[in-house]
């Protein structure tokens, strides 16, 4: 028999974090989050994603005590009032390999969801485009990027049984950077930036970078307003990610597109994975966790493409070229040797070209679902 309990303390929230850790242990492909930094993002207080979303966590134990599932609920109300759908996001899922299991957690959502009035339940999503979205469905052999993370193959077949369909998909790819990246990338830049009147945004060092994030986030939120799951970003919202931003950046993996008018037309974010030295945290920043992140911040062979967004003028008009020239002035300086492209939609074409003159290989694929009820 299976129990399911709301999670309402901060010791059950702790657990809620754990969970995974314990479910995963020993797997050679499970990189564990930062817990500190999960349960900030899953508490109210912490997290200003609650000015625009609602959620509730179970935790779900067996007749011995031990807790063998958790799921989250999330309402994002801003979503929902752009879309004018009626959905309830899951996510923060995790379960054994037991039908009985993943059965109780998801009805126990969609009893959530039909209590608030709404009749559609898609994930697993958290609560900003920039949460973990998907559940893997191809590449479990592979070490996921510190922002997609791990589950087993079971998950899939689970979700698929209790009646969710296929939403969209994700992927991820691993991109070889050659001894020397092809010139045509240069040329490319130098013609958008002429034709277009673009420039890239000078700094050296993280502070020069500040001044250009509230134009960042403002051609964030216009660039994304149309992307699946997106909701605009509030200024609470912006204020956590500048946080978050800056304090991890490397300017040699920050392009800032900026017109005549000295205004932010697009961006790109990379960062050194973190993926390996987040498995030898353990979930912990201390007391030796910071050690592995701050070495893998200097010496690494392989960054994470986090974030490319393009304002709708400059859309198609190469100005991702711009963004890739950027980079690979720093992956030449610093010796990189991969990049690997984090969850991104399918049909994102448009990064994707970036890839074609590179050898380049997709490794993993992640899925999203949605279920009526």
């Amino acid at each position: 028999m299976i129990q399911i309990k709301e999670v309402t303390t901060k010791k059950e929230l702790k657990t809620f974090v754990h969970f995974p850790n314990v479910l995963y242990k020993g797997n050679p492909y499970y990189v564990p989050q930062i817990e500190s930094m999960d349960r900030d993002t899953l508490t109210p207080e912490k997290n200003h994603a609650f000015e625009v979303c609602e959620a509730k966590y179970w935790l779900a134990y067996n007749e011995k005590g031990e807790v063998v599932g958790r799921v989250a609920g999330i309402i994002n109300r801003r979503y929902n009032e752009k879309t004018g759908e009626k959905a309830c996001r899951f996510g923060w899922i995790d379960f054994i390999d037991d039908k009985e299991v993943s059965k109780a957690l998801m009805q126990t959502v969609e009893q959530y969801a039909r209590k608030n009035g709404l009749n559609l339940i898609c994930g697993p999503m958290g609560f900003l485009e920039f949460d973990s979205a998907g559940v893997l469905v191809e590449g479990f052999d592979k070490i996921p990027t510190a922002y997609g993370k791990y589950n087993a193959p079971y998950y899939e077949a689970h979700l698929t049984d209790l009646g969710y369909a296929k939403d969209t998909d994700y992927v991820e790819y691993l991109i070889k950077v050659p001894e020397v990246i092809p010139e045509r990338y240069a040329r490319m830049a130098e013609l958008v930036s002429i034709k277009n009147n673009l420039h890239q945004a000078p700094f050296r060092n993280r502070s020069e970078v500040e001044p250009y994030l509230d134009g960042l986030f403002q051609c964030l939120n216009a660039a994304y307003a149309n992307l699946h799951g997106f909701s605009e970003l509030s200024e609470g919202q912006c204020e956590d990610l500048k946080k978050q931003f800056l304090g991890n950046i490397n300017v040699d993996y920050v392009s800032i597109i900026l017109d005549a008018d000295e205004q932010v037309v697009g961006f790109g974010v990379a960062l050194p994975s973190l993926s390996k030295a987040m498995m030898r945290a353990k979930g912990s920043i201390f007391p030796f966790g910071w050690i592995h992140m701050l070495k893998a911040l200097k010496q690494n062979d392989t960054i994470d493409l986090l974030l490319i967004a393009i304002d709708e003028k400059y859309k198609n008009k190469g100005v991702n070229a711009m963004i890739f020239d950027k980079f690979a002035k720093g992956i030449t300086k610093n010796g990189i040797r991969f990049i690997e492209s984090t969850r991104e939609l399918e049909d994102n074409t448009s990064v994707q070209n970036l890839w074609r003159y590179l050898e380049h290989d997709l490794t993993k694929r992640a899925r999203t679902y949605l279920k009526k009820i």
